[in-house]
């Protein structure tokens, strides 16, 4: 979860010659599953995909994204250059220590994803509903984990096989005391 403080503002009333002050407001933001499978009820378009968004559906993904109740109607005009460059870190982070060694002979995939497609792979791999909550990224990193773990050893080639098998045999001739 995302906490930002979007600053008060401090506006003139031409018809009663006052000044009125809005206070600063706690705004508690997630970047989840559920705040991607709202934006893209809205926009009838997936969010993930390689066309820019606008500011408009921008702002509005962070209207999907806010989790705190009593929300002024002026909030999101009211965002600071700080705090959109805290959701856009936000959004990139890899909330995970989990790493994983990139294959050079796999492309990357041209499917198109959306949040059906995600609840789709979660209903796959029997990963529980609440994980829906979770940030998008530890989410896909989950799924890309389930992927790997479930996916059958790759085969080895030659070359990896011979080194294996010294290695093997090297190990056996240590254990045993034997020079062949």
């Amino acid at each position: 979860m995302l906490t930002i403080i979007v600053p008060g503002t401090e506006l003139f009333n031409e018809d009663t010659k006052e000044f009125t002050t809005s206070e600063d407001f706690v705004l508690n933001l997630e970047h989840s599953l559920i705040s991607l499978s709202k934006w893209e009820s809205l926009f009838e378009k997936p969010f993930l995909g390689k066309d820019p968004k606008t500011d408009f559906e921008a702002l509005s993904y962070i209207e999907c994204m806010a989790i705190s109740t009593g929300i002024p109607s002026d909030l999101y005009s009211r965002l600071s250059t700080e705090n959109l460059e805290a959701v856009n870190t936000y959004i990139n982070a890899k909330m995970t220590a989990t790493w994983f060694s990139e294959d050079k002979k796999s492309r990357p995939s041209k499917e198109i994803v959306t949040a059906e497609v995600i609840y789709y792979w979660m209903i796959s791999l029997t990963i529980p509903m609440e994980c829906e909550n979770w940030h998008l990224n530890r989410l896909f990193t989950l799924i890309r984990v389930c992927n790997q773990k479930n996916a059958p050893p790759k085969k080895m080639s030659a070359r990896e096989l011979a080194a294996r098998n010294r290695e093997l045999n090297a190990q056996r001739r240590v254990q045993l005391n034997t020079r062949g």
